[in-house]
């Protein structure tokens, strides 16, 4: 069974810096697209970085030129370094990731999220 898992977010001061991590783990086939989702209370989620398998990125408006999104496919993992964090910032962040196992077809999976907060 596919999983997976976030850490690394935290409460932080406005100014400051967080890195997200997020590893996939389970019987894998492949990665295409891993990206990071943020939902903040009463607000819809919504993308902010995405990354393909080579290494191309999209990034949403609010976080370009503060945020980079990495990963590392030798250890299937994600990456979300975040700089200048603004209070707007704060929401849970969720790491997805478009997987084929043996068993099933490219499918998108979601972890179970990581509280960021932003204190002005």
């Amino acid at each position: 069974q596919v999983q997976l898992v976030e850490s690394g977010g935290g409460l932080v001061q406005a100014g400051g810096s967080l890195r997200l991590s997020c590893a996939a783990s389970g019987i894998i086939f492949s990665i295409n697209d891993m990206g990071w989702y943020r939902q903040a209370p009463g607000k819809q989620r919504e993308l902010v970085a995405s990354i393909t398998r080579v290494g191309n990125t999209h990034y949403a408006d609010s976080a370009k030129g503060r945020f980079t999104i990495s990963r590392d496919n030798a250890k299937k993992m994600v990456y979300l370094q975040m700089s200048s964090l603004k209070p707007e910032d704060t929401a849970v962040y969720y790491c997805n990731a478009e997987i084929m196992t043996p068993l099933l077809p490219m499918s998108h999976y979601w972890g179970q999220g990581t509280q960021v907060t932003v204190s002005s």
